[in-house]
């Protein structure tokens, strides 16, 4: 539960943190009459994403068992590649997003209706639809038979509405470089649970081999069905007997991953900036 309530507020809170920025903007430049269409593109983009979640979920239970499998694996693999560009993407531009989308709202505003609403479709819509596979693929992967995961995905997101309300209101400071980068590090470790699952979706579709191929098994040390075994699944998408694949996946993604992630970064402004919407 708690990784897909990472995953609600990691990606909630970029999303909101934009239509926290466009609305202040919009606001502070006395240009309230431009609202509607960015809130008009915003709702469009909630829906896509809440649209492909659906479709994501009730598509794949029409499909043949192995055919699950495989779809499942493979989108996996493509929720993580997005989100692992996703949360390097952030940390380079968290300092500096708000001036990227007040360029992007000046254009907009001098091209017209149609150009506001496609640029808060546009900054809203590509959060909402790499959160939505994200949250597919984790739940997927992290399922237990409880709507737990689920529970955390709405937990997270809900937080991070509340957090995008008070960034507004200018009731709370935060320095996002450095929260983004420790979310974004967490992050990275709930990803490498989903691609070792993704890959072994695809054994179990038969796409890939070694399915019975297990490079450990502590299950009667770790029981899947014990709290801390429930508890290790939800946080890390933890396996007691996984696969040598898996295994394999798992450290060959996260070990390099991790370690560019954190690695310090050359900057020419030193000094932390703490955004305030």
């Amino acid at each position: 539960m708690f990784s897909n309530y990472l995953i609600g507020l990691r990606e909630g809170l970029e999303a909101s943190l934009v239509v926290c920025i466009l609305i202040a903007y919009l606001v502070k430049t006395d240009r309230r009459d431009a609202l509607k269409p960015i809130w008009a593109g915003i709702a469009v983009a909630i829906a896509l994403a809440f649209g492909f979640g659906c479709a994501l979920e009730f598509g794949s239970q029409e499909l043949t068992f192995q055919a699950q499998e495989a779809l499942g694996g493979s989108l996996s693999i493509l929720a993580v590649g997005l989100v692992t560009w996703m949360v390097f993407w952030m940390r380079r531009t968290a300092r500096h997003l708000k001036s990227e989308l007040h360029g992007r709202l000046d254009a907009a505003l001098a091209m017209g209706t149609g150009a506001l609403v496609a640029t808060a479709f546009l900054a809203v819509g590509r959060e909402g639809l790499e959160t939505a596979l994200f949250v597919w693929a984790s739940v997927h992967a992290a399922s237990d038979g409880t709507p737990r995961p689920l529970l955390g995905v709405a937990l997270g997101l809900l937080t991070a509405v509340l957090l995008g309300w008070l960034f507004y209101r200018g009731a709370l400071r935060i320095n996002l470089a450095k929260f983004f980068t420790w979310t974004g590090g967490m992050l990275v470790v709930v990803a490498a649970g989903v691609l070792a699952y993704g890959f072994h979706d695809l054994q179990e579709a038969e796409f890939l081999p070694g399915l019975t191929d297990k490079a450990f098994d502590i299950s009667g040390t770790i029981p899947p069905d014990s709290w801390y075994g429930t508890l290790l699944k939800g946080v890390f998408n933890f396996q007691p007997d996984p696969t040598t694949l898996q295994v394999a996946v798992w450290l060959l993604y996260l070990i390099p991953t991790l370690a560019l992630f954190l690695a310090p970064t050359r900057t020419t402004t030193p000094t932390p900036v703490r955004d305030k919407v």
